[in-house]
């Protein structure tokens, strides 16, 4: 048993408390609150004058997938299988590698979970799948099973990719059309899949991308939206409520300009990253007021870094979006229990309470504070990374 006592506890979904004790067994939270007994054969830290909180989540990364440190320039990025603009068949988790620089760069920040999405080159790109930071030899060891969930992406980066060079789809509309045919065959192809289950004579012909897509039509299998500019937001919204498709918006990067649309249909948004320079047009409206402006409207946001080992640095830069208008409340939302529901997860990570996995970082000052450091990473119980 672990007892971490002392320290201002952060549930994020209850109270906080000043001088806090959490409990930790076999794995999983046991106990959080104040004057609780610590049992004398616990192994106790003493988080005197820190800050105690979920293990952070960042729901949008391109840890390992985006080979850290970097090779070769000339070669492609795993991330991005730019051969076809549709390749819903590929998997982020085959290209996970559980020594890669990022790993130990993010955890030892205090994330605990991440979700590692294939890249936005193309219009369908492939699986996304759901890792915790462990000190693991193999991705299967990292792995959640059961957590895919299917990207895809609007405007420049695929445009840029295929139209350059002549290819379809060259245009928004173009990029709109091949989404839209491609999830019309992906029904036709469920729906016959179905009616096989009382007559094998109506199968349809074995197609390896359409089957990935199935439970994307059936509503089974989250999309992630890659889409900054508000026109194309709404072309994804518009595209998967034709579908019926369970979605959300990622980057929202104009977001602010649509609240209106946004809040009608409770649209979940994935916002950031912020660190980037104005290098494409539909992320020069960028403004750090979009996650407070969003969260006031009542939409539920997630913070993310969008990248690599830069995750590191996202707590800071939360810091940055708090001082130009999101509250305190919504910044700690937006990296532990609104990504945790993103990856349908929240009943396992998010926040501290009693029986959910024993995530957890601390931190010597306010976690969204350049000036603070994490001492400390705990996933499922086990201490990964300690410098208190």
């Amino acid at each position: 048993m672990i007892a971490i006592k002392n320290g201002k506890v952060v549930t994020i979904t209850d109270k906080t408390f000043e001088h806090g004790t959490v409990l930790i067994e076999d794995g999983k939270i046991l106990a959080v609150g104040e004057n609780i007994e610590i049992p004398a054969d616990a192994q106790v830290i003493d988080a005197s004058g820190c800050w105690v909180t979920p293990g952070l989540i960042d729901c949008h990364t391109h840890i390992s997938n985006f080979n850290e440190p970097s090779t070769n320039p000339s070669i492609p990025l795993d991330g991005n299988e730019m051969s076809s603009p549709i390749t819903p068949q590929v998997r982020a988790m085959d290209a996970v590698n559980p020594h890669d620089y990022a790993i130990s760069k993010v955890r030892d920040a205090g994330f605990t979970t991440v979700c590692i999405l294939p890249g936005s080159a193309n219009v369908i790109g492939g699986t996304g799948i759901v890792i915790k930071l462990r000190d693991a030899q193999t991705a299967e060891e990292m792995i959640l099973p059961g957590t895919e969930q299917m990207k895809f992406a609007m405007g420049e980066n695929p445009k840029r990719c295929y139209g350059t060079d002549r290819k379809y789809p060259m245009t928004r509309m173009g990029l709109a059309s091949l989404m839209r045919e491609t999830l019309f065959k992906a029904k036709v192809y469920s729906d016959r899949l179905k009616a096989a289950e009382l007559d094998p004579s109506k199968a349809p012909e074995p197609d390896f991308q359409l089957q990935a897509l199935v439970p994307v039509v059936r509503g089974e299998m989250r999309c992630r939206i890659h889409a900054h500019r508000s026109d194309d937001i709404m072309t994804a919204i518009r595209v998967a409520e034709e579908f019926h498709l369970d979605y959300t918006i990622e980057h929202c990067t104009e977001g602010y300009m649509i609240t209106d649309a946004l809040k009608a249909r409770n649209v979940r948004c994935t916002i950031g990253p912020y660190l980037w320079h104005p290098s494409k047009q539909e992320i020069w409206n960028m403004k750090l007021e979009n996650p407070g402006i969003l969260s006031e409207v009542g939409l539920t946001i997630s913070l993310t870094a969008d990248t690599g080992s830069q995750t590191a640095i996202l707590p800071a830069t939360i810091g940055m979006l708090m001082r130009h208008g999101l509250n305190e409340q919504a910044a700690f939302e937006g990296i532990t229990i609104n990504p945790a529901k993103t990856l349908k997860l929240d009943h396992r990570v998010g926040s501290l309470e009693v029986g959910k996995d024993a995530d957890i970082a601390i931190f010597d000052g306010h976690p969204f504070s350049s000036l603070s450091l994490c001492r400390m990473t705990i996933i499922d119980g086990k201490i990964v990374h300690n410098t208190l």
